[in-house]
């Protein structure tokens, strides 16, 4: 264990801007919707209806959990953010403990580092201590912001410590995937993939009466099934905490059981001779973002049939509030309740689309950093199409994510309602007028890998996080129109206006330009 403090101090060093971007997201979400709630279901009756609609619906079950209480503020906190903070805070740990575990190790740093005065555990307990700490942080936050907010302190603190405890359950996984796998991508989609696991484990049992027991196995389920607010059941924090420490354990135990920078899974040998694909810029970027672009086709195209089967039901579940169908139907630019739930739904799309979208270009930058795209240029490949290459997939990947979440909320509405065909052309185009939108979002991250490479992932993060706060809780807390103009998802209202969609586009265009010439100009590193 021997430099854990000093790996610690490290780590919060290089995360000084993603780590309180993580804890302000957290840490605030739950609270930000309880001005809403008051607002929108003022009286007993509107409440009630709100629960019965939620309650008798299996869709609404599978995407935020079961409706234990809905006539108060913090048990509407706790069906409405429970599940979704719990989802973000597993992804915040994993995040971070691949980052300086694994990564590390694929980096090289961590050799040079152990074969100094660093203990074989130390780069392993930094990276738990530095996620848990984050966990327990956000989870404190929360409670904070709630009481804050006039709820009970007994019901916050529980809904804060649940949070937190997916947050170590999480931690305790990537820590585990870390010894596991070779690579850090690898780890990543390895826990990833468990936390896919656990969401459908959760969807299934609380929407379907007769296995309501797969709920407790997943831990995205528990800040639901403590019910804060409702009956404080204190004990279930017992589940989070022993499954940390046993798969944390675990952890600890296959550490020193395997060589520096190799896993316990073998890897598969690859052919001798590369693929005629390799031979240039595409097909490189091709191989580097396919699994990336797969895995998230494949999530918008089970989460957007979700929402397109959630939407035949939205007048039924806020029917009876004047005020949600009134704000629903301004969010949307539409005459009706269900287009204004579909544009949405689409914003969300969006705004998923232009994180992938950051997530390409830092590809780009990941390659450098790691020393990689100095042995292609140096090949025989230009500057301009190794980065074009990159940055293609930032721009053609959202544009297959939107249009794979658009045809699955078209084919869920429209199997609900029996017209196919009308809604599936409606879901597509106001899927892809978000297009524009992730281009700039995209563009100010190529932007920043042109001409400041060492800001580029804190920056790029940065400007993500500022859409989309600004996009969802902008009309919560009622800022200014010129705060709101900042997002450039503010400017979209669902469809195919050519104005601001040219003039975003434009906008994108721009940006990407200014970072192709800025990287043309730059040196490499």
């Amino acid at each position: 264990m021997t430099g854990t403090w000093a790996l610690v101090r490290l780590a919060l060093r290089r995360d000084r801007v993603i780590l309180p971007l993580w804890l302000l997201l957290l840490g605030f979400l739950p609270a930000a919707g309880i001005p809403a709630y008051e607002e929108l279901f003022p009286d007993a009756a509107s409440r009630a209806a709100l629960a019965a609609g939620a309650g008798s619906n299996p869709s609404i079950a599978v995407l935020f959990g079961p409706a234990y209480d809905l006539s108060t503020a913090g048990g509407f906190t706790a069906w409405r953010f429970g599940m979704f903070t719990a989802l973000f805070t597993a992804l915040m740990a994993v995040f971070t403990v691949t980052r300086h575990t694994r990564a590390e190790e694929d980096s090289g740093r961590l050799e040079l580092l152990g074969s100094a005065v660093v203990g074989r555990h130390a780069a392993l307990a930094a990276g738990v201590i530095t996620a848990g700490a984050t966990s327990v942080g956000a989870g404190l936050l929360i409670a904070a912001a709630l009481l804050g907010m006039g709820l009970a302190g007994g019901g916050a603190l529980l809904f804060g410590l649940a949070i937190a405890g997916t947050g170590l359950v999480f931690t305790a996984v990537a820590a585990t995937t870390a010894q596991l796998t070779e690579y850090s991508r690898s780890a990543n989609g390895m826990a990833t993939a468990v936390i896919g696991l656990t969401f459908l484990l959760r969807g299934v049992g609380d929407s379907t009466a007769t296995a309501t027991w797969l709920s407790w196995l997943s831990p995205l389920a528990w800040p639901q099934l403590a019910k804060p607010f409702l009956q404080d059941r204190w004990w279930v924090l017992l589940l989070p905490l022993g499954a940390a420490l046993a798969i944390g354990a675990l952890a600890f135990f296959l550490a020193p059981r395997r060589d520096l920078g190799a896993g316990f899974l073998p890897q598969r040998p690859g052919p001798a001779d590369a693929a005629p694909s390799l031979a240039g810029p595409r097909g490189l970027a091709w191989r580097l973002q396919r699994g990336a672009l797969i895995g998230w086709a494949a999530g918008f195209g089970v989460v957007g049939a979700i929402f397109g089967s959630l939407a035949d039901g939205v007048a039924d579940l806020f029917g009876s509030s004047v005020e949600m169908t009134e704000i629903l139907t301004r969010m949307g630019g539409a005459n009706a309740l269900v287009d204004a739930f579909l544009t949405s739904m689409a914003g969300l799309f969006g705004m998923l689309a232009a994180v992938y979208g950051v997530q390409a270009v830092l590809r780009t930058r990941a390659e450098e950093s790691a020393g990689r795209a100095e042995p292609v240029l140096t090949a025989g490949a230009g500057r301009l199409a190794w980065l074009g290459a990159g940055l293609a997939y930032a721009l053609a990947g959202p544009a297959v994510l939107l249009l794979v979440s658009g045809l699955a909320m078209g084919a869920g509405h429209g199997l609900r309602t029996g017209d196919l065909g009308g809604a599936s052309g409606q879901a597509l185009e106001i899927s892809l007028a978000q297009l524009p939108a992730v281009w700039v979002v995209a563009g100010a991250a190529a932007l920043l890998f042109g001409l400041l490479p060492r800001l580029a992932v804190a920056g790029s993060w940065a400007v993500v996080a500022v859409v989309v706060l600004v996009t969802l809780f902008g009309p919560v807390v009622r800022v200014e129109q010129w705060v709101m103009n900042v997002s450039p998802f503010s400017h979209v209202h669902g469809d195919f206006a050519a104005g601001p969609l040219l003039a975003l586009a434009g906008i994108a265009a721009a940006l990407l330009a200014a970072g192709l010439a800025g990287f043309r100009r730059r040196d490499i590193g």
